[in-house]
């Protein structure tokens, strides 16, 4: 799987449930797959578009949950 669509946040418990949630209902708005996997530090958020993936970091952005390209 491409890499190129993701970002590394840094959350855990019920922050990382919501992240869960709203990129799922980014990517089923988009009509497009997500995926998750475990990185270094934090969880690798990944989507099939561009345009979702700037989305979910903005999302993360409001949440204030500190994110990075990965």
């Amino acid at each position: 799987m491409t890499k190129e669509n993701c970002l590394v946040v840094h959350a855990a418990g019920r922050q990382l449930d919501l992240l869960r949630g709203e990129a799922a209902r980014i990517a089923k708005g988009s009509k497009l797959g997500w995926w998750t996997d475990r990185a270094d530090i934090g969880t690798r958020f990944c989507f099939e578009d561009a345009k979702a993936k700037e989305a979910f970091a903005l999302t993360c952005d409001n949440f204030g949950i500190r994110r990075r390209d990965g």
